[in-house]
This record gives structure tokens, C-alpha cells and sequence, in this order.
């Protein structure tokens, strides 16, 4: 799936805004072993933690030696909302948007 220009943008901003947390390893860790199709299983604990329900979406990306994985909760979108304040990237989308049409 390639990602729109408005998913780009918000990542890149979350990216370079709020910068990538350090890897803060919980007391409790599981291992999970990977399907030969590459498919995992998160743990039950860190799917009630987070809040992961079928379907729901994920970020997936490479940080250094690590593979992270972000799930799109609804949590995870409470926290983003207001984080575009102030920007331009509302006239950057609809310019964008403008520009789509008249191809």
C-alpha cells in the first residue's frame, strides 16, 4: 500500500516534531517467532494493553537494528489531534488536494 501525501506528511511531521522515543524495554517481554509468510502474533497482554483489535492498523518502520511497530488506535489518534496547530500543513494538503484535481 503506498501511503497518501497527507499520511506522509503526518508522519513526517510526528517523525520530526516529536522525534523517535528511545526503545524503553517493559519488565515484561515475550518472544514471537515469525511465520514463513513473515506474520507475527503480539502477545494478548500487549494487544489489551494498547488496545489492538482485529483490524486494527499499523505503522511499521525501521529505527537503527530495530523493526517498531506503531499500532493506529484510537489513542493513538487522541494524542495527535491539535499536534498540526500552527502549521501550514492544512494548506500544504489542500493545495495538494487542488492539484489532483486539475490532472
Amino acid at each position: 500500500m503506498v501511503p497518501t501525501f497527507l499520511q506522509t506528511l503526518l508522519l513526517t511531521y510526528f517523525y520530526v516534531i516529536v522525534g523517535l522515543q528511545t526503545m524503553n524495554p517493559t519488565p515484561k517481554t515475550d518472544t514471537v517467532m515469525f511465520t514463513v509468510k513473515g506474520q507475527v502474533v503480539i502477545p494478548r497482554w500487549l494487544r489489551k494493553d494498547f488496545e489492538i483489535n482485529e483490524g486494527t492498523r499499523a505503522v511499521v518502520y525501521k529505527h537503527n537494528d530495530h523493526i517498531v511497530l506503531k499500532p493506529l488506535t484510537a489513542q493513538h489518534y487522541r494524542r495527535l489531534r491539535g499536534s498540526l496547530k500552527g502549521t501550514k500543513a492544512m494548506d500544504v494538503f489542500m493545495s495538494e488536494r487542488k492539484r489532483e484535481r486539475e490532472l
